[in-house]
């Protein structure tokens, strides 16, 4: 029988917890991105309703953990509704198992001359928008791999092919759980801290709502830094190539990883030795060079089923098109943009494109030379801060793309990014007019909060204690 005491314990989880899965069901089968009024009404209640869970029931680990896994399966039959991406994953994977290479043909490529190379081909090419259809697939090959195998086993069933995608997505997101806690403990740090990125309404919506595969990605990643801190640097190093075969990203991290190998005493001479297992495995500049030569060598053996010279110019030209002609919910770029207009009448984006990356790169060398990052910690606050510069400067930052700064964020002292998760929600007010104009003022609105939450953790939060340099 149930003890009286304990339903009166956990009655306000429950509740909560009822309320949050009431709202969810709404949010995946009940709303348009267009209603944004709806949209930003559900998503204020679902972060409110996650804070208190989380703030009054860090203690209560398994309940935690399962509302999480439950919060994920009320979107299991769910069509995705804030993104139109995952009909190109499903005409991706269709196109492999077609036998065409997906980086070679764009869909408007066989739709303007009346062909149909895959199932349901007019069905997703009208998904998918002519924004994306007429663009070469930019989406690595691990990614390609799990697009093939949902198609492999849903057939001609578009939702099918959405629910292996999703479940490849939420099995993720569980891995990702269980490494973090274990690297949290390894860091000393408070395990219920994963639950600001597992149980973030951010995090559900956008991967497994949506179907983003960052979940993915992280879920290398973060098991990449656990292998490195037990002293597993050779399997850390093809795990870590498998997280940028999914999502290029970690690649901007590589340099950052030099004084950990290079200049250490261990890779947390911190930590509590008479914690069991705890060792701290130390590194030289020849494990350095192996590590690179790893990620290196298995990044292209993963990419090689599809090389051709084609490919190369195909994913170059794809790529480029993030730095050189995609503008959505960006910041810097924005006011660089207007001073553009100023002086010359017209947007720049051609001219400013260019020096992205080459800002990006020179932030990162400082972040790689000019920081204490000789042990994980301080290399993940690197990492997030160095991510953080780089989407500061981006032309396009769709929601999804901050999942990676949320996970980075647990295990350092920085919370700005948890802001952001619940204010870039905003930007999805581009889609409630019929042209996605974007309203500067709402733009402006989100990136105030962030910074302003940034700056004052930057430099006058006390427990923050590691500034930028």
């Amino acid at each position: 029988m149930l003890n009286p005491n304990h339903l009166k314990l956990y009655k306000l989880p429950l509740l909560l917890a009822l309320l949050s899965i009431v709202l969810y069901a709404l949010f995946a089968y009940d709303l348009v991105r267009t209603d944004y009024t709806k949209l930003i009404v559900l998503y204020t209640g679902l972060f409110i309703l996650f804070y208190k869970l989380v703030q009054s029931n860090n203690a209560n680990f398994k309940f935690l953990v399962g509302v999480a896994i439950l919060f994920r399966l009320v979107f299991l039959f769910a069509t995705p509704n804030l993104s139109q991406d995952f009909y190109r994953f499903i005409w991706d994977g269709r196109m492999i198992l077609e036998g065409f290479n997906p980086y070679l043909f764009t869909p408007e490529s066989f739709i303007s001359v009346g062909k149909f190379p895959v199932a349901q081909a007019q069905e997703l090419y009208k998904g998918m928008g002519m924004l994306n259809a007429s663009h070469f697939t930019n989406y690595p090959p691990i990614k390609q791999v799990i697009f093939m195998i949902a198609g492999l086993f849903s057939g001609k069933d578009i939702l099918g092919a959405a629910l292996v995608l999703r479940l490849f997505i939420i099995l993720a997101d569980i891995g990702t759980l269980y490494i973090g806690i274990k690297l949290l403990k390894r860091l000393q740090m408070p395990v219920h801290h994963i639950f600001w990125y597992i149980l973030n309404p951010f995090i559900i919506i956008e991967l497994t709502g949506n179907l983003h595969f960052e979940g993915i990605m992280i879920f290398f990643l973060v098991l990449s830094l656990y292998l490195l801190h037990i002293g597993r640097w050779k399997t850390a190093a093809i795990v870590f190539a498998l997280s940028v075969s999914v999502k290029l990203l970690p690649l901007l991290f590589l340099p950052l990883f030099f004084k950990l190998f290079v200049n250490n005493k261990g890779l947390d001479s911190t930590q509590d030795s008479t914690i069991p297992d705890l060792e701290t495995p130390k590194y030289n500049f020849q494990k350095f060079l192996g590590f690179y030569s790893i990620v290196g060598i298995t990044t292209l053996l993963l990419f090689l089923p599809f090389y051709s010279s084609e490919f190369v110019n195909n994913y170059a030209e794809t790529v480029g098109l993030w730095f050189s002609t995609f503008e959505f919910n960006a910041s810097l770029y924005y006011i660089a943009r207007e001073i553009g207009y100023l002086a010359t009448g017209y947007n720049q984006i051609a001219i400013i494109g260019k020096f992205i990356p080459i800002l990006t790169i020179i932030m990162v060398l400082l972040f790689t030379f000019l920081r204490k990052n000789n042990t994980l910690q301080h290399l993940i606050t690197s990492m997030l801060l160095a991510a953080s510069m780089y989407f500061f400067m981006s032309t396009t930052i769709h929601p999804w793309y901050l999942a990676t700064l949320l996970m980075l964020s647990v295990f350092t002292n920085y919370k700005f990014p948890l802001v952001w998760s619940f204010v870039i929600m905003l930007s999805y007010l581009a889609y409630a007019n019929s042209e996605n104009t974007e309203n500067l003022w709402i733009i402006g609105l989100e990136y105030s909060v962030v910074y302003t939450v940034f700056f004052w953790e930057l430099f006058k939060k006390k427990d923050c204690q590691i500034a930028v340099f």
